[in-house]
This record gives structure tokens, sequence and C-alpha cells, in this order.
């Protein structure tokens, strides 16, 4: 990595530190930087004295400051960019009303619709207050309360109900403090019955205090109304807490107009309008090809997306 580089990345994580309000010890804390390397990497000096030497610090630090402020540096084309989708605009309203006035929301939205997209340009907005959790189908209420300890930087030592106590208290210090701090569970149809209980007490101390925000499919839809018919434990309080506070995102209109404007070829505007069924799959046909047609010099085509995706040609 060049000097020059090196320069540009320290720069644009000042104004990146100003604009959202952070410390470079915070910063260092949140990204698990060695808080030391920061303060030489600020001053221009890119070495650590260790004994008597000069050890150069490693790029891999330089790279992990511009993925969180969200610096290309790679030289790469970014070729997705962000479009205002009715799903997307639906989502922002809803993070913002939560984050804003201590709401509790599930936002359901079918696969490939942008959900957890769009979740980390939210979260990029205010890194400082808006946490995400990402829900995996093996974790445990264990595992999601070490997550969001983490992501709060609360010690994990304690038991299980001492970690809600301490994140409770955290949440509500950052409120008391005049900030307005939102936690996000992505892919939350991973839930378990007992986790989700969990979300109830953390709903029950801290409605209107921090957003708590669950986003997946209908599967999470499907789960909810079925724990809640079988009269599982705390799912019919933790439905009637939540019920109107779901929200349902609009289905994908498949003919991608905010994606498909600028393509010039109406072939391929057709095929991609026949063949893909939502945002994701669009994004995995059009980047792949939007590359190799720079790479060859050739205009976007059906025929070159055919080839890139090995698929017949044409008659």
């Amino acid at each position: 990595m060049t000097k020059a580089t090196k320069e540009n990345v320290m720069n644009a994580l000042e104004a990146w530190m100003d604009d959202n309000g952070f410390s470079a010890n915070e910063f260092a804390t949140k990204y698990k930087i060695p808080a030391n390397y920061i303060s030489y990497m600020r001053r221009g000096q890119y070495f650590v004295p260790v004994d008597d030497k000069e050890v150069t610090i490693d790029d891999k630090y330089f790279r992990i400051i511009a993925d969180a402020i969200g610096l290309n540096i790679s030289g790469n084309i970014d070729y997705w960019k962000f479009k205002q989708t009715p799903q997307a605009l639906q989502m922002f309203a809803t993070l913002e009303d939560a984050k804003l006035y201590g709401y509790t929301n599930i936002i359901i939205g079918e696969t490939g619709c942008g959900k957890t997209y769009v979740s980390d340009v939210f979260i990029r907005e205010n890194p400082k207050d808006n946490f995400k959790i990402t829900v995996g189908s093996m974790d445990t209420i264990v595992d999601l309360l070490d997550k969001l300890c983490d992501a709060l930087k609360i010690p994990q030592t304690h038991s299980k109900s001492r970690k809600i106590s301490s994140i409770i208290k955290e949440l509500q210090r950052l409120r008391l403090n005049g900030r307005n701090p939102i936690v996000i569970f992505d892919e939350a149809e991973y839930m378990k019955q007992s986790t989700l209980c969990n979300i109830k007490e953390l709903h029950d101390h801290l409605n209107k205090k921090c957003g708590l925000v669950l986003i997946g499919t209908d599967q999470l839809d499907y789960k909810l109304d079925k724990l809640k018919k079988k009269n599982s434990p705390g799912m019919p309080q933790f439905y009637r807490r939540v019920k109107y506070g779901i929200r349902r995102l609009k289905s994908i209109d498949t003919r991608f107009n905010e994606f498909l404007n600028d393509i010039k070829d109406k072939d391929l505007k057709k095929f991609l309008q026949r063949e893909c069924d939502n945002y994701g799959e669009l994004h995995d046909v059009l980047v792949p090809s939007m590359r190799e047609a720079d790479r060859l010099g050739e205009p976007l085509t059906e025929e070159l997306v055919r080839k890139v995706l090995n698929l017949p040609k044409l008659n």
C-alpha cells in the first residue's frame, strides 16, 4: 500500500470521526485496532517502535479503517449503487421511527428484496448508536447476547440474566445521555422460541427508550403466528406487544425500473425481467456482466450476459 493511499485513509478517517462523533479511542475499540496504532497513524507515522527497531504497521489496519468508514481503496468500480426502491424507503422509514421513538418493530420482506443491504446502509449512517446483530441458524439466546454484549462493549463474563440486565442498563444509559440507540436483529427467522421470549423482556424494559427491530422473511411471520396459536409460553404476550409494529414490505416489481433505466439493450432488459425474481438475483447477474463488459470493452448485451453466465447462446 502506498504512502499516498495511507494518507488518504487517515484524512478520510479524521473527517468520518468528526461527522460521527467518534474519538480515536472509541474507534479503536469498536473496530478492534490497537489504540497506539491509531495514535501513530494519525500523526502520519506508519510504524511503531519496538525495542530498538521500527516495525511497520500492517496494511490490514488501513484496510479495516477503510472498510469501517466506507472508503473504497481497492481501485475497483462499484457497479451496484443504492437505489430508492419501495422496500428500501419503507425500511428506512420504519428504522428511523424505531430509533427516534424507541419502538419495537418487525420488518417482513421476501428474500432478495434488499433487507440486509438497506439495514447495513442504515447502520453506517450512525455507527455509534446503531447496532446490528445477525442471527445464525445455530444461535441460542446466549450466542445472541454475547454478540450484543460485544457490539455494546459489555463484559461477557456474567450469567444470561445478568447479561440481559447489563444490556438493558447500557442502552438505557445511552438514551439518558441524549442518544437514540437502536438494535437490529437481521435474519430473525432463525430465532428460537426462547430467544423471542428474551426479545419480549428487552422490549418490556426498553420500550420508548431504545428501538428494537427484527428483520426476517415470511418464515418469521409464520413462526410468530404459529407459536401464538399454539399458546407457547410467552408468545401470545409477545405477539400482543408487536402486533401493530409488524411492517410487511411491498412485493418486488420485477420490471426493476430503478435498476434498468440505464441499460440500452432492450433484449437484455426483457431477459433480466424474465429470469430474475428479486434484487439479489439481479445483482448476481448484472455485476459480473458489467465487470466483464468493461474488461472486454464491449457493450452490455443479452449475448454477453449469456456468455458470462454460461447459458445457451441466442439462436
